[in-house]
């Protein structure tokens, strides 16, 4: 009778852990409030005209300087991102950069950063759980952009991005949760 029991705990656990994937954790992060998807940032960002729309119009278009996920770009770092060689000769240089750098302090950057992530582990739920291997799916997009400015009216503006971020991170630690401990001590 006891080996009954035994092999109706086991299959019961084997079960129970097969049907556990659902359990393990997801995650995501949304650090774009105005966008929906990298094709909606860049048309917006398309609508931002240079020597033309200022930046209250920014903020109408949904690139406001004055949310979250916004650098402001310093004039000495901005100097370094914009003319980083000095060989060019400014009168090279794109119409608005070489504004932005004759009126120094008085021009700004600021520098957007809007994403959206999806983070699924996948895989057995017993390995992950005891941090033998952990594989998570990423999926999403992120949009960046620059948007140069003086006073209150756009010079320049440049983008960039990630239009379709697809990819998988696996971790594999053949000590399973004792991995973590045995880096800690070696440090």
């Amino acid at each position: 009778m006891l080996w009954f029991r035994v092999r109706l705990a086991s299959l019961s656990a084997a079960v129970l852990l097969a049907g556990c994937a659902h359990l393990l954790p997801d995650a995501s992060s949304d650090a774009s409030p105005s966008f929906t998807t990298f094709d909606a940032a860049q048309r917006a960002f398309e609508r931002i005209v240079a020597y033309r729309t200022t930046t209250a119009e920014l903020k109408e278009i949904g690139f406001d300087p004055t949310t979250h996920n916004v650098r402001v770009i310093p004039y000495p770092d901005l100097v370094s991102r914009l003319a980083p060689n000095s060989g060019i000769a400014l009168a090279e240089l794109d119409p608005g950069i070489r504004d932005c750098l004759l009126a120094r302090s008085q021009c700004l950057a600021y520098e957007f950063h809007l994403a959206r992530e999806t983070r699924v582990r996948e895989g057995d739920f017993l390995l992950d759980f005891l941090s033998f291997k952990r594989t998570t799916a990423i999926t999403g997009w992120r949009f960046d952009a620059l948007v140069v400015v003086r006073g209150d009216i756009v010079l320049f503006r440049n983008s960039g991005g990630e239009p379709h971020n697809d990819r998988t991170e696996c971790q594999s630690n053949p000590l399973g949760p004792l991995q973590s401990g045995g880096e800690s001590i070696s440090t």
